[in-house]
């Protein structure tokens, strides 16, 4: 963060930190979530997130075990609604719900039939 200052121990780097006005706290998460425009998620397990103020701004160092989930379409309550309907288990379900691209008649026709 600071070229050519290797000799200088990190209570000293905390310090000019503070001079020049930047505040960095940690913060004890467990996971983090970053939910995507397309519907997708960027999801980190067990993460160390660093929360940095400077100059009014804040922003966040994360870094952890990362893994990405693609869009689901399928929402819980539509799951529920098309089994309540078809009498047809979960996984049925989504199933017909991912073919019929989250249409749920189209579902409900196709596992009535």
């Amino acid at each position: 963060m600071f070229p050519g200052i290797g000799g200088i121990n990190p209570s000293q780097i905390k310090g000019m930190m503070k001079k020049l006005g930047i505040n960095q706290t940690e913060i004890d998460a467990e996971r983090v979530i970053i939910e995507k425009k397309d519907g997708g998620r960027v999801i980190i397990e067990e993460p160390s997130v660093q929360k940095i103020v400077m100059q009014g701004q804040e922003s966040f160092q994360i870094s952890g075990e990362v893994r990405e989930e693609e869009d689901s379409r399928i929402k819980e309550e539509d799951v529920r609604l098309v089994m309540e309907k078809t009498g047809k288990d979960e996984g049925e379900v989504r199933e017909a719900l991912e073919e019929a691209n989250g249409d749920i008649a189209e579902a409900i026709v196709m596992l009535s039939s």
